[in-house]
């Protein structure tokens, strides 16, 4: 099939998929239907094995949504199906020129669209799809827009129609026709500017030749200036951060012991100073290390300092994570505290990846392009695993077992929390739970609109 072909089918599926329907198992359908023709379609050099990892992961992410159809999985679902469009045609195009990808492409969708010379097939003699295209497609098209502002315009018009009845909404036909066709077109039949094709070699994550020549980065300093305002800037960072760890731990496990809710403002305003003092610490190492110290070899001592203050920064992540742990265990699971891990983790990842650029001379962008494949794993996991039935099922193991908050703050634990009930014998929890109207409205949604999670609760 040609390109056109693959636009007009997947919008005609979208259309019959989404028309008169809430987003629920149809989005995990239409994601499938993208992957496998994205899969037949990709050329044989393109079918890398990051290809066939955005492949699976765009499966697993569009059954995770018909699952469970929340934000994390549309995250998932979306990210994926769009990085699986995007290596299918581009294998060396970094991640991170997906955004500036996706922003030229809808911003020009409507003069790409209406060129059509560019995108359906060139023929002296009109064919069947042409001809299809230009006396139905684009006049129907133009009816049903000019119907609507004309009849917006003059309730005589609009009136001159109230006596024949159709079973369509024709609003929102339209509105579904237009945002499918916009999501065919630009998943299809997208471009990458010049400009960005240019950018993509700057992202390399190793220096080429030229940039292992040694020169200070400024003009008003000299190399040896350079030097030496690292060694004595990371060398002050590793004492007060010192100093830092020492009281920041004091606070932590040795004062008195606090309220709830005070112990639970502090912790989660100290971990936030955490992140940032380790995206903070990223920055700067990148700042001494894009270039030609890491090439330089006076630069041995910077690079020290560089990798102590690496370690320090290590320790204050493990710190936060204990305390977090100590946190759970006196007051329980919540989805804030398992998102403090996640932070966490993503954290010393970073300054694991840090000291793999200072070890083995990588640029900068080599944070960046690892970074964000770190990220785009952990929304995957983020939609594929039932936190709030994992929240739930370890809460229960405790003596406070806070049953109003885990019915109204925690999602997807119905079914632990109906264990619970039937472990109690209380019969009026589980009605309760039963005539939550979350499962009452999931379990009366049309077929393509069901969540499917609900429909296993019986």
């Amino acid at each position: 099939m040609k390109t056109h072909h693959y636009i007009f089918l997947t919008t005609v599926l979208f259309i019959i998929l989404f028309y008169d329907q809430n987003i629920g198992m149809n989005l995990g359908i239409i994601t499938i239907i993208y992957s496998v023709l994205t899969f037949f379609r990709t050329p044989a050099k393109n079918k890398t094995t990051t290809f066939f990892f955005l492949f699976i992961s765009s499966l697993l992410s569009a059954a995770a949504f018909a699952w469970y159809g929340d934000f994390p999985s549309f995250l998932a679902v979306v990210s994926s199906v769009v990085l699986l469009g995007y290596r299918s045609k581009n294998r060396r195009m970094k991640i991170l020129l997906l955004i500036p990808v996706i922003v030229t492409n809808c911003s020009t969708f409507l003069c790409r669209f209406f060129s059509f010379d560019k995108w359906l097939p060139k023929r002296k003699i009109p064919g069947f799809w042409q001809k299809m295209f230009a006396f139905i497609f684009i006049p129907l098209l133009l009816i049903f827009v000019f119907f609507g502002i004309y009849s917006a315009g003059s309730d005589h018009f609009a009136n001159l129609f109230t006596n024949i009845e159709f079973d369509i909404n024709f609003w929102q036909l339209i509105a579904i026709t237009a945002l499918g066709l916009f999501v065919a077109f630009n998943y299809w039949n997208y471009v990458v500017e010049k400009s960005i094709y240019k950018t993509n070699s700057i992202l390399n994550n190793d220096f080429n030749e030229r940039d292992k020549t040694l020169k200070p980065t400024y003009s008003f300093f000299d190399l040896d200036t350079e030097r030496m305002s690292g060694v004595i800037s990371l060398l002050a960072l590793n004492i007060l951060l010192i100093f830092f760890i020492v009281t920041y731990n004091y606070e932590q496990f040795f004062e008195t012991v606090k309220s709830p809710s005070q112990l639970s403002q502090e912790t989660h305003d100290r971990v936030n100073v955490v992140i940032i003092s380790i995206v903070m610490a990223i920055f700067v190492i990148m700042f001494y290390f894009k270039s030609s110290f890491n090439f330089d070899p006076k630069a041995s001592l910077m690079k020290v300092f560089a990798k102590i203050w690496i370690f320090l920064n290590a320790v204050l992540v493990i710190s936060a994570l204990v305390k977090n742990s100590e946190y759970i265990d006196n007051y329980g699971f919540t989805y804030k505290r398992l998102g403090v891990y996640a932070f966490l983790i993503l954290s010393f990842i970073g300054l694991i990846m840090t000291v793999i650029k200072i070890q083995f001379r990588k640029k900068n962008a080599f944070l960046f392009n690892t970074m964000m494949w770190y990220v785009y794993g952990a929304i995957l996991l983020c939609s594929y695993i039932n936190w709030g039935g994992i929240i739930t099922y370890e809460n229960m193991k405790r003596k406070d077992f806070d049953v109003n908050y885990n019915k109204t703050q925690i999602n997807f634990n119905e079914k632990k929390l109906l264990e619970y009930a039937e472990e109690k014998h209380d019969n009026h929890l589980k009605k309760e739970i039963l005539n939550l109207q979350r499962i009452k409205f999931q379990q009366n949604e049309k077929f393509l609109s069901k969540v499917l999670y609900y429909q296993r609760i019986k």
